[in-house]
């Protein structure tokens, strides 16, 4: 992909404008009334970071402190739009398996190291060799090359069409080469960003404190003086330091949600997971039942999926019957509601498929997912299906899922962009379909994608139409993530992040 100049004079036009708000500091308008502008931010973090460590950066949560002392090769809007960022344009040649990228020239590190092709193809190189939790982002990278100062070519082994999204995510944090394995970036982290760490107030498991950099190459991206990470792991600690002004936004949820409602915090709300069963032995490996479709399809038709929504979310979703997100080019109107809530329907595929006397599934317990599990069981029990639910799943969950100790598994799961998530749940490669369960037709259907180029999108609609049909899984909802703010800032959501990017806070006007 290699974006217009429209476009990126629109994402330059939209931060400058806010950057303007943030330069002001003190009081506006001429009665002298107004309160003063705020030029920090504190916000409730729910997880301490570990390591600063560009290569061990992680996506969601976790992603967004990485952002303070980091750029990216390019930068994701909040619609989810990629521009330029270090990455002035990029290009893939005819087969999609080379892409070239241009960078900018005016850019040092906090350290004074010059960020050029060399360095990006040293973080490329170092993400690649770290073991962090998403070195697979650059799985299909076979090679970085430095055309010249100011340009790289990345060597694919083979397509894939989700490696511009990486270069804006984890994989495209850009650290100073003079850092990169050392000790001290695992504590400090060194990189080209906005930001630099505070170390005098940071405090382990409690803040990390970050100022402006002084002559940032971004002004318009720099929008306070100071930002602080408060880590606040507990929902009700963090409720109460929001409404109690000692952080300016944090992520809480449906019923902690109400308390910032009464104290009159704003809310922005966005769709990020997935929420359902995964009926991961389609082939009947482990049990025979699963590999009926019409079993499979009865389960999804068990589920009122709307009640389920209105009680235990507090109508903080979205009913659906597709995995695919609406912010991916897979998703489609006609699969939302393609199961509806018809136990009579169900109870006569069962016995079609000759389990008309029952069926049994086997579940592990999920810490938090305790009411969701009491009604899919209680749901799936009137149509004559047996939930057993075990033990609680471990640290060795992953371990357990990829040696098909599982059939089927309640979860939620991140609606990520199409690629990724055919990846994550469908391939024979993703991690959830342990059982490397498809077809010709679902392989074929596959490959599309991974050589659709930019028709990649579209092209997972009919990855996804074929999962539903077949009923590799039985969606229930979207969960809408309530992350709320007070009146100091305005905050504009990012697709697919429960938390916001870095660059989408401001001081309110």
């Amino acid at each position: 992909m290699k974006l217009g100049p429209k476009a990126a004079a629109a994402a330059i036009t939209v931060s400058a404008a806010l950057a303007l708000t943030a330069c002001g500091g003190g009081a506006t308008g001429g009665a002298g009334t107004a309160a003063a502008k705020t030029t920090s931010l504190t916000l409730g973090a729910v997880q301490e970071i570990r390591s600063w460590d560009p290569a061990q950066a992680h996506v969601g949560h976790f992603l967004q402190p990485y952002q303070a002392a980091y750029d990216s090769l390019i930068l994701r809007e909040p619609d989810g739009k990629l521009s330029p960022m270090l990455a002035t344009e990029w290009k893939y040649n005819d087969t999609n398996t080379k892409l070239t990228v241009d960078l900018r020239t005016d850019v040092t590190f906090s350290d004074g190291a010059k960020f050029d092709a060399e360095a990006a193809k040293a973080n490329l190189d170092h993400f690649k060799t770290a073991n962090g939790p998403q070195m697979a982002q650059l799985t299909a990278v076979s090679d970085v090359k430095v055309v010249d100062a100011d340009t790289i070519e990345l060597n694919l082994k083979s397509p894939d069409p989700s490696l511009e999204f990486y270069l804006s995510q984890a994989a495209g944090l850009m650290g100073s080469p003079k850092a990169l394995g050392t000790e001290g970036i695992k504590t400090e982290p060194v990189g080209s960003g906005p930001y630099v760490m505070d170390k005098a107030a940071t405090v382990k498991d409690s803040q990390s404190v970050f100022t402006a950099r002084k002559d940032y190459w971004n002004k318009d991206l720099q929008k306070f003086e100071k930002v602080t990470f408060k880590t606040l792991i507990d929902l009700t600690a963090r409720t109460n330091a929001l409404v109690s002004g000692q952080v300016d936004a944090t992520l809480l949820d449906p019923k902690t949600g109400k308390q910032a409602d009464g104290a009159k915090m704003k809310l922005v709300s966005t769709e990020v997971d997935w929420q359902g069963l995964l009926l991961m032995d389609r082939d009947g490996t482990k049990n025979p039942a699963l590999g009926n479709v019409k079993v499979r399809q009865a389960i999804n038709y068990a589920f009122d999926r709307k009640t389920i929504v209105d009680q235990v979310l507090m109508g903080q979703g979205a009913p659906t019957s597709q995995p695919f997100g609406k912010a991916s080019g897979a998703w489609t109107e006609n699969l939302e509601n393609y199961y509806s809530y018809d136990p009579a329907k169900a109870k006569a595929l069962l016995k079609e498929a000759g389990y008309e006397t029952g069926v049994v599934l086997d579940v592990p317990a999920v810490p938090g997912f305790e009411t969701q599990l009491a009604v899919v069981k209680q749901q799936l029990s009137d149509i004559g299906i047996t939930l057993n639910v075990g033990a609680a799943i471990t640290n060795t969950y992953t371990t357990d899922i990829s040696a098909q100790k599982f059939t089927a598994i309640f979860f939620s799961l991140f609606q990520g962009e199409p690629w990724v998530a055919t990846n994550q749940i469908v391939s024979t490669k993703a991690l959830y379909n342990p059982f490397k369960n498809t077809t010709p037709e679902l392989q074929a259907k596959i490959d599309a994608v991974e050589h659709g180029g930019k028709d990649a999108g579209t092209l997972a609609q009919e990855v996804n139409k074929y999962v539903v049909e077949q009923a590799w899984f039985a969606p229930l909802y979207r969960v809408n993530q309530m992350y709320y703010h007070n009146s100091k800032i305005t905050v504009e959501p990012q697709v697919q992040q429960a938390v916001p990017s870095i660059y989408n806070y401001s001081p309110a006007k």
